[in-house]
């Protein structure tokens, strides 16, 4: 537990057999579940988090490639049902620091957040973020910051901590599934008035391979003008 909260990781994994077990040794002893959810891998990415995993890890397999935002919903509806009250996302290819998790569970207790998200920009090393990654997630925080009015610097940032009392509160099956999730559940949040805030939290980029490609900055802004939408249309 962290400040007598039950904490769960959630790892989303798609094809991170490489990587899944670097990710796994370093969740800290606090965190009371783990939650690994296989997108329907094409590799070893289940027999790795199975052989690796400890007590307090559970993998859930996905009978087809869902997305990487499903993904995260069957991990949230996990996490509720096991009756945790703070439900953390961390990247299954060790993208995030363990230490940093800390730092966004205070925050959702000391400032009452519904939902924290990590802020690669903020932090002390965010140059070593690549140029275009830096340029791309300051332009799209721009445009989802005036579509949802939430105080937000960096959108596209993947370590969260969700509230248990929000998730259950939240339509996740409405949820963009694919990449671009994130803009998507910025969008629900806003409407639904829960509170967003950001922590600092280090960029990683020594051991991961990308998958991020120009066109998804085009998806992402067309997923905020739906959401944006749909959140119009039904305030009416």
């Amino acid at each position: 537990m962290h400040r007598q909260l039950r904490v769960a990781v959630i790892i989303p994994a798609y094809n991170e057999a490489r990587l899944i077990g670097k990710t796994l040794r370093g969740i800290p002893e606090y965190v009371d579940a783990i939650f690994v959810v296989d997108d329907h891998s094409q590799d070893e990415t289940v027999q790795r988090a199975t052989f690796l995993s400890d007590q307090r890890t559970t993998v859930v397999e996905h009978t087809e490639n869902r997305g990487v935002g499903a993904a995260i919903c069957t991990g949230y509806r996990a996490a509720l049902a096991d009756d945790c009250q703070a439900l953390a996302v961390m990247a299954g290819d060790n993208q995030m620091d363990p230490d940093d998790l800390s730092g966004l569970l205070d925050a959702l207790i000391d400032e009452r957040a519904d939902y924290v998200k990590g802020n690669r920009f903020r932090h002390p090393e965010f140059r070593r973020m690549p140029i275009h990654r830096r340029l791309a997630g300051s332009w799209l925080a721009w445009v989802t910051r005036v579509m949802t009015g939430l105080d937000i610097d960096d959108s596209q940032c993947g370590y969260t901590v969700l509230h248990g009392s929000a998730a259950a509160r939240l339509q996740l099956d409405d949820l963009w599934p694919r990449f671009g999730y994130p803009n998507d559940l910025l969008g629900m949040l806003s409407a639904a008035k829960m509170k967003v805030v950001e922590v600092p939290v280090r960029p990683i980029y020594d051991d991961e391979q990308s998958g991020v490609r120009a066109w998804h900055a085009a998806l992402i802004v067309g997923l905020i003008g739906r959401r944006w939408w749909r959140n119009r249309t039904s305030a009416v």
